[in-house]
């Protein structure tokens, strides 16, 4: 994630980045989409399906939690506007910090929600690289354009490593899990995810709408695990790690075959 925001940062400018969010129609049905229709879906899956508490609280957590740190690199994936998904991402990760500790108690009571822990978490892993990268092509372009393509090539390699790890270690979680309503809840809500974002950004352009249904089905992971550990329940965080992972493998097939068409168009 830090790799990916040091890229970001060094390829784009401050107004690049602000100038998409000017598109207040877009920003306001992404709102809604992310921070009410993905949440709502969430709590309607765990009425249907017949989870336990931990698989409930998981999808919950997920479909709560917006602001994905990795929606750039399925942008740049998917051939999708770049700047528009740095500047969702913030947007969206700063309403996550507020709207988690007002939103999950009511959804989940006993739920304990640090939006200071949340905060620290996403300061420190996302805006501070994101900063640090826009500073650097700021004062030094000529620098930042050396290290913009290394850094995003390592960006990539480190998103496969972690993925590779993560599955080694949940490997006994995961096949656990198989046949389970917490791996069909998280695909459908992935999905419905998706086609939210999509739908809702109805008259944007393709890359536009790239982002906004990439942004939509992609949570902010990172924040579902900080809430999943405060539970104090093995079960829940392992379930939540699941979900998390169950929903990444989706969205990168989707960002890399969106990606595949676009070169292919003239």
């Amino acid at each position: 994630v830090i790799t990916s925001m040091l890229a970001m940062g060094m390829s784009l400018t401050v107004k690049q980045i602000l100038e998409p969010l000017r598109n207040v129609r877009l920003v306001v049905l992404v709102l809604v989409g992310n921070f009410v229709l993905v949440p709502a879906l969430a709590w309607l899956l765990t009425v249907l399906l017949p989870m336990g508490q931990a698989q409930t609280t998981a999808i919950i957590l997920v479909g709560a939690c917006a602001g994905a740190p990795f929606l750039p690199k399925l942008a740049q994936m998917s051939k999708g506007n770049l700047a528009l998904s740095v500047g969702l991402m913030v947007l969206l990760m700063i309403v996550t910090i507020f709207y988690a500790p007002l939103v999950l108690p009511l959804l989940l009571p006993g739920a304990q929600v640090d939006a200071l822990a949340i905060a620290q978490s996403l300061i420190l892993l996302m805006l501070l690289p994101l900063g640090a990268g826009l500073l650097v092509r700021w004062r030094y372009a000529e620098t930042a354009a050396g290290w913009q393509p290394h850094l995003s090539q390592a960006s990539t390699y480190s998103l496969l490593v972690l993925i590779v790890a993560a599955l080694v270690l949940q490997f006994r979680n995961i096949i656990g899990a198989i046949g389970s309503w917490l791996i069909l809840g998280t695909l459908l809500l992935v999905v419905g995810a998706y086609l939210i974002g999509y739908l809702l950004s109805f008259g944007s352009d393709a890359a536009g709408r790239k982002v906004a249904a990439l942004g939509t089905a992609q949570r902010n992971l990172a924040a579902a695990l900080l809430v999943g550990a405060s539970f104090g329940d093995p079960a829940i965080l392992v379930m939540t790690l699941v979900a998390c992972l169950v929903l990444m493998a989706p969205l990168l097939v989707t960002a890399g075959e969106l990606g595949k068409r676009a070169a292919k168009q003239p």
